[in-house]
């Protein structure tokens, strides 16, 4: 029988009870598949859904053939190794054993001699060279990534579940997935916000609080399918609204029309002009005839109300995430950031940046790049005085903000709403909610505490706190900024920070952000080395 997975009438829910899926019907063939939808939506359960990993609340998951799932920002166990990921620690300790002579012949006859090369070719495969004696802990979150990829190529199973797989990673690691992809001869469902790698998708399922749809394409044709669906469906309720509007206006005049009959009947009648038995029949007539006008506008206007709701159904209704920035009015020539020869790392003899010197003056829009282990975090965390050189000076104006992957300028123990006060101490009640609901925390959405937010959350709610304020800083300094992002976040932020004027250091490896926030100078990190 081919490899598919069939969701058959599937609903989805959170551990605490609220709704995500309702009476989902998929099929999914050998094929690669893009995931896609807004942050919560319900992706990431409905991969865990298709491994076993979670339990639906209703319907079922056939799935004919083998799964290789890879997760989110899983820790991994205190001294594992790249091995231990394979799975393969044992029968490579085997392995070694026969080759120094201490096997048995039981040994021997189990032994899988081809071990170690298939190992180097699924890791080659993923751009990436390491032992399989690697300790984890020595390799960056872009590198451990790599090895997870590679460690489902390994298993080859039918299909491959990823969940945001070029998060963390570096332009290589991005093309070795994309690479990856477009080599794979089994089934693929991928989760993602990378639009690059999308496009090489061969179809786009969308999730949304109406349901699932398939269409048939990449992400660019998915786009264009899109915009014509929604413009049909806008049509069909603009006709639908004006129908309803033109026979509510009918109702209302046909009723003033009758009121100001009724009125000169009454007033012939008081006058004596019409005998009693005629005004009568005349009254009656009328009242037959309003009656059956009435109830002819009233079904006109429940089908029209029903067209209506028909069409609203047909499009979701989400409030958009608004970012509008106050002007910072940060003069061009102002300095902003200055490092000078800097050295710094976490061991004095080998330090991660060696005399390194970097300078951001006015509104520039430099780009941190550079490969998975080059120095990206440690120069981060110089700039927020996270770290101490080992020699050199940094310098940097007291008024910026840092966004780092866990948004740690946000006290997790607090609201939304309190820290956007202890961020913004002298901003009123008005100020603070009507900042929030900008970047959709509207009434009790405003009341969640950091620490629950899912990282999509966590990242508008960063942005809430520190650029909702009268006064935003004159620098932001951003750290892959669009890991937790759904696409649409995605693009209203790139559009609040094209329309920011203050200064912007940016990591990121997602080349279309780079390119949609105007970009105008990059900067390279190469390991153990200057600028």
């Amino acid at each position: 029988m081919p490899a598919s997975i069939i969701l058959s009438n599937l609903s989805l829910s959170t551990p605490d009870g609220r709704s995500l899926l309702s009476n989902i019907d998929l099929t999914f063939a050998a094929e690669r598949t893009g995931l896609v939808g807004r942050n919560g939506v319900g992706k990431t359960t409905l991969l865990a859904s298709m491994s076993g990993d979670h339990v639906p609340q209703s319907g079922r998951v056939l799935v004919n053939g083998t799964i290789g799932l890879l997760r989110q920002d899983v820790q991994s166990p205190a001294g594992a190794t790249v091995a231990d990921l394979f799975g393969v620690r044992h029968a490579l300790e085997l392995l070694r054993s026969a080759e120094r002579g201490d096997a048995s012949a039981d040994d021997i006859a189990a032994i899988d001699w081809t071990l170690e090369t298939r190992l180097e070719a699924a890791l080659a495969r993923l751009g990436f060279d390491a032992s399989p004696d690697t300790g984890l802990s020595c390799l960056s979150g872009g590198q451990i990534t790599r090895v997870r990829l590679a460690a489902l190529v390994f298993a080859e199973p039918d299909y491959l579940l990823l969940d945001e797989p070029t998060n963390n990673l570096d332009r290589d690691g991005r093309k070795a997935v994309t690479d990856l992809l477009a080599a794979w001869r089994g089934g693929a469902i991928v989760v993602s916000h990378d639009r690059g790698l999308l496009d090489i998708m061969d179809a786009i399922v969308e999730l949304t609080s109406l349901g699932a749809t398939r269409y048939g394409g990449n992400w660019t044709s998915y786009r264009a399918q899109k915009a014509v669906e929604l413009a049909a469906v806008r049509h069909d309720l603009a006709h639908a609204e004006r129908r309803l509007s033109e026979i509510d206006g009918k109702a209302q005049e046909a009723a003033e029309k009758k009121a100001r009959k009724d009125s000169g009947g009454r007033k012939k009648r008081a006058k004596g002009d019409m005998p009693r038995i005629l005004a009568g029949a005349r009254k009656d007539r009328s009242e037959d005839t309003g009656g059956k006008t009435t109830q002819i506008a009233e079904r006109r206007r429940v089908e029209a109300l029903d067209a209506v709701d028909t069409a609203r159904r047909r499009i979701e209704i989400l409030q958009p995430l608004s970012v509008k920035l106050p002007a910072t009015n940060l003069p061009a020539g102002r300095e902003v950031l200055w490092l000078d020869e800097v050295s710094a790392g976490y061991q004095p003899a080998q330090p991660v940046l060696r005399d390194l010197s970097l300078t951001l003056v006015g509104p520039e829009r430099v780009a941190l790049v550079g490969p998975n282990g080059s120095g990206k975090t440690t120069l981060l965390k110089l700039i927020a005085g996270e770290l101490r050189p080992f020699a050199g000076t940094v310098r940097v104006r007291p008024d910026f903000a840092l966004f780092d992957q866990k948004v740690s300028l946000l006290d997790p123990a607090l609201s939304i709403l309190e820290n956007f006060r202890r961020l913004n101490p002298k901003a009123g009640a008005n100020e603070c909610h009507a900042a929030l609901a900008r970047f959709m925390f509207r009434a009790d959405a405003a009341l969640q505490i950091v620490g629950s937010l899912s990282g999509g959350q966590l990242f508008r709610a960063g942005l809430a706190c520190v650029l909702g304020g009268s006064t935003p800083p004159s620098l932001l300094v951003l750290d892959e900024p669009t890991n937790h992002l759904d696409i649409g976040s995605i693009e209203a932020v790139e559009a609040g920070l094209r329309a920011y004027d203050g200064a912007l250091l940016v990591v990121s490896h997602d080349e279309a952000f780079l390119q949609a926030i105007d970009i105008t100078r990059r900067v390279e990190l190469v390991a153990n080395s200057a600028l």
